[in-house]
């Protein structure tokens, strides 16, 4: 299988430019990173972005992760390998990921358990990692990028 099309982030030199700005911004939040990778794979995982799916398990096992938890991210309600703060930062992302889903996807009761673990810095990271996987996500979805793809 290959892309549509190249990465319209490749092709156009300012959407290139602002990726590492958008990561960078990320990691200003404090949010670990083995938590932006479990919230980036929670959600290109229901995106059905294989490109990103691939490359998010990928950093998540390099970082030492376990198998089980990466396993089982797309049942973590189900599954006993998460912490309540993980929980709570994986609510909010499959609520802000299925904004189309419902009317107020992204419900007080969500916001106030993620607000109940994480700090006002720590919840904008979360906020910016979940809107910026998803617009990755999307292109990469539309071009039809294939899993195992670098961008380097």
């Amino acid at each position: 299988m290959s892309a549509r099309m190249t990465n319209p982030a490749t092709i156009l030199p300012q959407a290139y430019a602002a990726v590492p700005h958008l990561l960078g911004a990320i990691e200003q939040g404090g949010v670990s990173t083995t938590l932006r990778e479990i919230i980036m794979l929670r959600a290109s995982q229901i995106n059905g972005c294989a490109a990103c799916v691939y490359a998010h398990s990928a950093t998540l096992r390099k970082e030492g992760e376990s198998d089980d938890r990466i396993d089982t991210v797309a049942v973590w309600r189900e599954s006993p390998f998460f912490t309540d703060s993980e929980r709570a930062a994986l609510n909010l992302a499959e609520a802000a990921t299925r904004l189309a889903d419902s009317h107020g996807a992204v419900s007080d009761a969500i916001w106030d358990e993620a607000a109940d673990h994480f700090d006002e810095k720590e919840l904008a990271g979360i906020v910016v990692a979940i809107a910026t996987i998803n617009f990755f996500n999307r292109i990469n979805v539309t071009i039809q990028e294939p899993a195992g793809t670098t961008w380097s």
